[in-house]
């Protein structure tokens, strides 16, 4: 078995990439079975005039379009905050096997908060669920992006 290798860094450089668009500052990278990035990203809400434009639902269709595929068995999800509950449905509904996420959210998470998306029954798929992973990176630049913009 291969030692734990968290591509969390990926995520975050999503997420400074999106706070340099004027985006909320949140991160996505979808790693293969074999390790490799299928996608990244990182949110687009405002950019794309889309309230989808979510980071994890942006990296989740570009992954799917690179494997020709609707579902994302295997694969591991990083965020650098937990996902909201439209895009832990949609996490469910990609198959994906594991989700890494950085900092809780207390106001709209989906996933250990809120709704908690992945105990309802209506959940067919639940991926493995780890968090805290780079929360304090991932904490900071949210607080700055919003500390910048009450200022």
């Amino acid at each position: 078995m291969s030692p734990f290798l968290s591509h969390m860094d990926i995520a975050l450089a999503e997420a400074e990439a999106a706070a340099l668009r004027g985006e909320v500052p949140v991160g996505a990278v979808l790693i293969d079975p074999g390790g490799r990035i299928v996608a990244r990203a990182g949110n687009r809400t405002r950019e794309l005039a889309d309230p989808t434009g979510h980071a994890e639902i942006l990296a989740i269709r570009s992954a799917c379009a690179a494997l020709g595929s609707e579902r994302l068995p295997g694969h591991d999800l990083y965020v650098t905050l937990e996902p909201c509950p439209m895009c832990a449905s949609a996490i469910s509904q990609a198959r994906i096997a594991r989700l890494y996420y950085g900092a809780g959210d207390p106001k709209s998470g989906g996933v250990a908060q809120g709704p908690r998306i992945f105990a309802h029954s209506q959940s067919h798929h639940v991926p493995e669920v780890y968090d805290g992973i780079g929360a304090a990176a991932a904490e900071r630049l949210l607080k700055e992006f919003f500390r910048l913009r009450r200022d």
